[in-house]
């Protein structure tokens, strides 16, 4: 696994954890240079023997721990992405990315895949040609600069290429980079 060792300057960063079917997680994550993660730098992958079960309302206990180890011996990061949301609905309830930034003070953007019926104040953001838009939510950053950065995140998918990239990486479908 690629070591991050060379890298001294703040970056940004995605972050994905993986859950396969036999137990067990894959954290994966990939740094850029700047905010659009467009020249990728690094990338990581830890595998966490046990973890805790689903609950539901409470995913970021299940999800925390993988992030943790991932980070960890990471550069300092200005940014880090999360596949999910930051806060549930625009009273602040937080979610995976709120639990992030609270225990990191690291600024999160959180990008889902799917509308989340409470988080009416989610940015409803369209990229390339997709029909479909992504939902952009933030915690330590403006929530319409967080849209502008994911709108100009590398890649003509609907989802970012880093992001899709540590998708991969968590599933164990690409092995990491070398240094």
């Amino acid at each position: 696994m690629p070591t991050f060792a060379g890298l001294q300057a703040e970056v940004s960063a995605a972050v994905d954890v993986h859950y396969p079917a036999t137990g067990g997680a894959r954290a994966a994550l990939v740094l850029g240079e700047d905010a659009t993660l467009t020249t990728i730098v690094g990338e990581r992958v830890v595998w966490l023997d046990s973890v805790a079960p689903y609950r539901p309302g409470s995913f970021y206990l299940r999800e925390l721990p993988a992030i943790h180890a991932v980070l960890a011996g990471a550069p300092p990061l200005r940014l880090l992405v999360v596949d999910g949301y930051c806060d549930l609905d625009p009273s602040g309830r937080p979610g995976l990315g709120a639990h992030v930034h609270d225990e990191t003070g690291i600024p999160v953007i959180g990008v889902a895949k799917t509308a989340f019926h409470t988080a009416t104040h989610a940015v409803a953001l369209r990229r390339g040609t997709a029909s479909n838009p992504v939902y952009v939510t933030a915690c330590g950053i403006d929530l319409d600069e967080a849209a502008r950065l994911v709108g100009r995140m590398a890649g003509p998918y609907r989802l970012p290429d880093a992001l899709r990239r540590v998708d991969a990486l968590a599933r164990g479908h690409v092995a990491p980079i070398s240094p």
